[in-house]
């Protein structure tokens, strides 16, 4: 997780006014989280476009409504978003979160009705429940674990080369448990998994935090990531993808650890890949993770004729740079995959310009530049913005907040516009921006469109959405985030 600096927060509106959580430090050993009920009307008036509503200042949190938006021909003046399924991109493979051990400490502390609420809830398709169908974990501990660790620790005068104290022991305490009762409500969901660090004999410093992987140990580090895959198979849990390394420019983190593009590069031709082939791994090898400014990286790894048959694709964070640069990398290699795999939201945020920051760059703004997923940061937070370790984030606010009662936050909001509706295998269809209505359309398998519209502007706006002829003409508030469902 890497934490911006004042000047990067200072270019985020998000981040430009103070939410005070009025939450309670106790340790959530009772919590009875409030569980969002259907909010189709008692009696619905009759509708061709369902329309799901989020305002800014949160008058409206995620809510359908009772309006009659039905296709007609009739002409008028406002601004049309017009949607063409003729036109088709990428598919996509879901929305969702980190499930960081932190967070998975706090659901699995839940009585166990409440756990199994609040699980359909955040992984189930149909009522209230918002249907994640995308997670990243951490391979050993992330900077939202309550402490450091990987699954191979020995003394600094020691190695264990044949990876003989390999255990996954730390995750079967929390992550494990909440992963298989996770798998129980949606068995298709995707799993990525990346490490914060390897283990610490492997590096240069012996240390959680910086420092890099010798390149001694690339092979057995290689071996690390087949036993950690097998494991967790072990355990009915399918890691579809991994990266080799969380945020490799960063070294400030706790843990942490700096892998250069050609040492990546080197390791996943040389080491990771062969791996993986030698083992009958279907795994996908997903390179870089980091930054948008440093597109040079990925497409240094793509750019090498031994290491791109093993590499999937390019993935992302949006700390630094634009969301713009993830397009010229499909452009370079079109038939490698684009993914977008964090983006955190802050303490100090505040909830309306925390939405359209992120609903414009991440749902909008990844897709329209040919992401397959979208994943917000962290699932779950104490009030206190914990569990993290001695150096880790102290300021990453959770979807949802876990104290002595579970609230929901903006990044619920946000993932849940997308998530309930666009499943696996959808694929992001035409759809043209217009003014300030920033938009993103998809189809779905079963033929039923989407479209996630925000409005930037100050003022409320009415326009047309217009499809095959016929228009619908809803009106969204400014900052409001609207998504419209049809067949």
């Amino acid at each position: 997780m890497y934490r911006p600096n004042i000047l990067f927060k200072a270019l985020l509106p998000s981040l430009a006014a103070v939410l005070l959580i009025n939450c309670s430090s106790k340790k959530a050993d009772n919590v009875v989280p409030e569980v969002i009920t259907p909010t189709v009307p008692t009696t619905p008036v009759k509708t061709d476009v369902d329309f799901w509503l989020t305002t800014s200042d949160q008058s409206v949190l995620f809510k359908q409504q009772n309006l009659a938006l039905n296709f007609n021909t009739s002409a008028n003046q406002n601004s049309t978003i017009e949607v063409d399924t003729t036109q088709a991109y990428q598919s996509i493979d879901g929305f969702g979160f980190t499930l960081t051990g932190g967070s998975a400490t706090l659901i699995n502390q839940l009585a166990a009705t409440d756990k199994d609420n609040m699980l359909k809830e955040l992984f189930g398709t149909d009522n209230g429940n918002i249907g994640i169908s995308y997670l990243r974990i951490s391979i050993g501990a992330s900077d939202l674990d309550a402490t450091t660790f990987t699954y191979d620790e020995v003394t600094n005068t020691t190695t264990d080369t044949d990876l003989k104290n390999f255990s996954i022991d730390k995750d079967r305490t929390d992550l494990i448990p909440v992963l298989k009762k996770i798998l129980a409500i949606n068995p298709s969901i995707k799993i990525l998994a990346c490490p914060w660090t390897a283990p610490t004999w492997m590096k240069t410093n012996n240390s959680y935090r910086g420092g890099s992987l010798k390149p001694e140990y690339y092979d057995v580090y290689a071996k690390y990531f087949v036993k950690y895959i097998q494991a967790m198979k072990a355990e009915g849990i399918t890691i579809d993808a991994i990266t080799p390394q969380n945020e490799p420019l960063n070294p400030d983190n706790t843990p942490a650890m700096v892998m250069q593009p050609g040492e990546q590069t080197t390791f996943i031709k040389a080491n990771l890949g062969p791996q993986f082939k030698a083992a009958g791994l279907n795994t996908k090898i997903i390179c870089y993770d980091h930054n948008t400014d440093r597109t040079d990286y990925p497409l240094s790894i793509l750019a090498d004729a031994a290491a791109n048959p093993y590499v999937d694709g390019s993935a992302f964070h949006l700390y630094i740079g634009s969301i713009d640069a993830l397009t010229p990398v499909h452009n370079a290699y079109p038939n490698k995959n684009i993914y977008f795999t964090e983006q955190y939201t802050a303490s100090n945020g505040e909830f309306g310009g925390d939405l359209q920051w992120h609903v414009k760059n991440l749902i909008i703004g990844a897709t329209r530049n040919w992401s397959r997923n979208v994943l917000e940061w962290n699932l779950a937070a104490d009030p206190n913005y914990g569990p993290h370790t001695n150096g880790g984030c102290t300021t990453c606010k959770g979807a949802l907040t876990v104290g002595t009662s579970v609230s929901r936050n903006v990044s619920y909001y946000i993932i849940a516009h997308a998530s309930k509706f666009v499943r696996p295998g959808a694929v992001r269809i035409a759809s043209n921006i217009t003014g300030n209505l920033q938009n993103v359309a998809f189809k779905n398998t079963d033929g039923k469109k989407v479209l996630v519209v925000l409005n930037t502007g100050n003022t409320s706006q009415t326009f047309n959405i217009k499809f095959k002829g016929r228009q619908v003409s809803p009106t969204l508030a400014g900052g409001a985030v609207g998504t419209f469902v049809w067949q």
